[in-house]
């Protein structure tokens, strides 16, 4: 007779919407396969829904830039301060992170010093705007995994251990429910559909959505029977968005929660980066990005950002992904046709160009059809699911009873570890 499984505890700690989203599918593929599993800790409703307890909903605080972030930083210490004395009394089997670096070092130092082993799943991207950070990465991390194959490279090569599993994006998408009827009759009316997605934290809409109806308002010029939606993450969203659809003036469609099916039924998209461009490219929607920022914050991220695309479908694409020459995709520059995603990481006006990426799309066939194909050979490349399924086999191996315990990671220039594979 086998022996029951023991319980496990696992405390995590996701920040942002699509860390929730991950947390939970990561929840749920580990009580499949463990029948003992209590999921504690910080997240947000997807998780919540998902089985785990929460001590607080750490999605609500998700902030951008420097200012902001010092704000919140008394309602941050004190969730850090929470989870210390939950680490001291309770001590979960491990703590799992999901992006959100800024608070979650913290909660990575709070588990080292109580001697718990902390994995990092779908870790931040220091590799593109903060190399020095994979000091704190291997200090404070045991079990890396990566959602990105050259990932796991960098990060070995400078003494983590770390492991790809994919990106659990992908097993978002698959999992999602469509609204085959909406997306059929947004497909079935009369004239070429542009969706724009403002993006799902209310800065970036209020920065970036202006642009966007400015491009929409050209692109109308150029293709008069060329129809918008806007996709919005949350109502107060929606509400921001119809109030800048009324003073443009533009007959512009917002909708709440049809992100997935607005991406399906459009003939292209206008987006703001981040993890939307890997359900675009699921999808094989032409794309171009938009990521409006400060002035101030525009000089600055020069002295940060170590890769010349901040889209991940273009990183993905890359000869050379650290190159001499970071400046912001320029439409002129030589390999500009190769960059699947045209993109513009700016705090200038740059609806021209925005719309004119757009224009050709609808005016020229072969040029659409070209694109799509290229996006699509992409997907079948790199867009498999499994991330979450992989994770969790990863995780329960390293928590096995083993005489050894817990696989420690600095081990710069050792073995590769060849318990879970990039597949």
């Amino acid at each position: 007779m086998d022996a029951p499984q023991r319980s496990l505890k696992i405390f995590f700690s996701a920040g942002e919407p699509s860390g929730d989203l991950h947390g939970a599918n990561l929840i749920r593929q580990l009580q499949k396969r463990h029948g003992r599993i209590e999921a504690v800790g910080y997240g947000g409703p997807q998780m919540k829904a998902a089985g785990c307890r929460l001590h607080a909903d750490l999605t609500v605080l998700a902030v951008m830039w420097l200012l902001r972030a010092l704000l919140n930083l008394h309602k941050f210490w004190a969730l850090v301060s929470r989870a210390d004395r939950y680490f001291r009394h309770h001590r979960p089997d491990a703590v799992v992170l999901i992006d959100y670096p800024g608070f979650n070092w913290w909660i990575a130092r709070r588990a080292k010093v109580h001697g718990i082993p902390v994995f990092y799943y779908a870790p931040p991207q220091i590799w593109a705007w903060a190399s020095w950070r994979v000091k704190k990465m291997r200090r404070l991390v045991d079990h890396v995994l990566c959602g990105l194959p050259f990932e796991e490279t960098w990060f070995r090569q400078r003494g983590c251990h770390a492991t790809f599993v994919g990106h659990p994006f992908f097993d978002e998408v698959r999992r999602h429910p469509t609204d085959e009827k909406f997306v059929a009759q947004r497909k079935a009316e009369k004239g070429p559909l542009v969706a724009i997605l403002p993006g799902s934290r209310t800065q970036e809409v209020a920065s970036n959505l202006k642009w966007f109806l400015k491009a929409a308002a050209q692109v109308r010029q150029a293709v008069p029977d060329a129809r918008f939606a806007i996709a919005s993450f949350k109502p107060h969203q929606a509400d921001m968005a119809r109030h800048e659809v009324s003073a443009s003036g533009l007959p512009v469609e917002v909708f709440l929660g049809k992100t997935p099916e607005l991406i399906r039924a459009a003939d292209c998209c206008m987006a703001v980066s981040g993890s939307v461009s890997l359900e675009l490219l699921y999808h094989a929607t032409p794309t171009v990005v938009l990521y409006q920022i400060s002035p101030l914050a525009f000089r600055v991220q020069k002295w940060f950002r170590k890769v010349k695309y901040i889209t991940l479908v273009n990183l993905l694409t890359c000869d050379d992904l650290f190159p001499d020459d970071v400046t912001p995709f320029d439409p002129r520059q030589e390999d500009a046709e190769r960059v699947l995603f045209p993109e513009y990481l700016t705090c200038e006006d740059k609806s021209p160009q925005v719309a004119a990426h757009v224009i050709e799309w609808l005016t020229d066939a072969e040029k659409h059809a070209r694109r799509v194909a290229e996006l699509a050979k992409l997907k079948a490349e790199i867009a498999h699911g499994g991330a979450s399924a992989t994770a969790a086999d990863y995780i329960l191996d390293m928590l096995a009873p083993r005489g050894s315990g817990v696989a420690r990671p600095h081990f710069a220039g050792t073995k590769k570890r060849s318990s879970v594979s990039g597949g």
